[in-house]
């Protein structure tokens, strides 16, 4: 047996080791791994540099982009998710009285649903069980489930992963619209041709608005290209042009207008979606059964 396996046999993994290279892993930065642990980042460095000594081998590849986790780190972080899990369930079960609901909830989604769907239902959330936070994460990327990156996602999906629990809400249909103050009323060849579009081109290419529009006016080109459906809603309802809505964003909106009917070749679906370890904390229960309720969509 050489030096390095025996001085790795010898070496005694702590729940402090798993911590900072589940937060590493999770940031793949210093700096916002030590945020995470409430260290300072040359804190976290030499953590990592006596932990791969103990080792007796690399945990992670440095380059200027970060720390990117290798199979044994990644292996290690598993570890230390079940053991974060573990230890929330227990502070859970020892802080909470049985009927309530208590700590901080994360939730990703994008910002056309946070503020179209989920805005509106989380005033009765917060009174139904005052005891929660909630930490609302918007943004086009999927954080991971699995990393616990977050606990629910709400998203748009004709196919969520499988390893995932998930939920139906419904359909999330759409039509095209114009700004009240374009005086647009009507859609044809025509109208498509003379007035400038916005789209989430080069942000969403694969975006169901995108594909249709491309499809049937292959030669047209947005004019606005922004990074949100939101943000195309906030566009269209100045005015500076066309643009493809989901329903529930559009109604209620007294600066949009209706062009089409419904784009049937645009639909696509929500769905809740959690890990299957976060779904047994209380607190991610609850708001899940809450959310299912409450966010459907006919």
């Amino acid at each position: 047996m050489n030096a390095k396996t025996q001085y790795r046999l010898n070496y005694r993994l702590t729940a402090a080791d798993l911590e900072v290279v589940l937060a590493l892993v999770r940031t793949g930065k210093l700096a916002e791994a030590g945020e995470r642990l409430a260290l300072d980042a040359s804190t976290v460095f030499r953590s990592i540099q006596k932990l791969e000594k103990g080792l007796g081998q690399r945990l992670f590849e440095r380059s200027r982009t970060g720390y990117q986790a290798n199979e044994l780190a990644q292996e290690l972080a598993m570890h230390a998710e079940q053991m974060e899990a573990q230890l929330e369930a227990a502070r859970s079960a020892m802080q909470m009285q049985p009927d309530q609901v208590a700590g901080a909830v994360r939730i990703t989604t994008t910002d056309t649903i946070l503020h179209g769907l989920l805005a509106p239902v989380l005033k009765p959330l917060q009174l139904l069980h005052p005891l929660l936070s909630l930490d609302l994460h918007a943004g086009n990327e999927l954080a991971s489930l699995t990393r616990r990156d977050a606990d629910i996602a709400i998203r748009a999906s004709k196919r969520p992963p499988q390893h995932l629990i998930g939920k139906h809400l419904g359909p999330i249909r759409v039509a095209l619209y114009a700004g009240k103050s374009s005086k647009i009323r009507h859609f044809d060849a025509d109208i498509a041709q003379r007035h400038h579009w916005i789209a989430p081109d080069d942000a969403l290419p694969e975006h169901p608005s995108v594909v249709w529009r491309r499809k049937h006016f292959p030669k047209l080109q947005a004019t606005y290209k922004v990074n949100s459906i939101l943000t195309v809603a906030e566009l269209v309802g100045q005015g500076l042009g066309l643009g493809i809505l989901p329903l529930f964003l559009a109604q209620g909106r007294k600066d949009v207008v209706q062009l089409s009917d419904v784009l049937d070749e645009c639909q696509t679906e929500l769905w809740l979606l959690t890990h299957t370890e976060a779904r047994h904390l209380r607190r991610v229960s609850a708001v899940y059964s809450y959310l299912s309720q409450e966010m459907v969509l006919n």
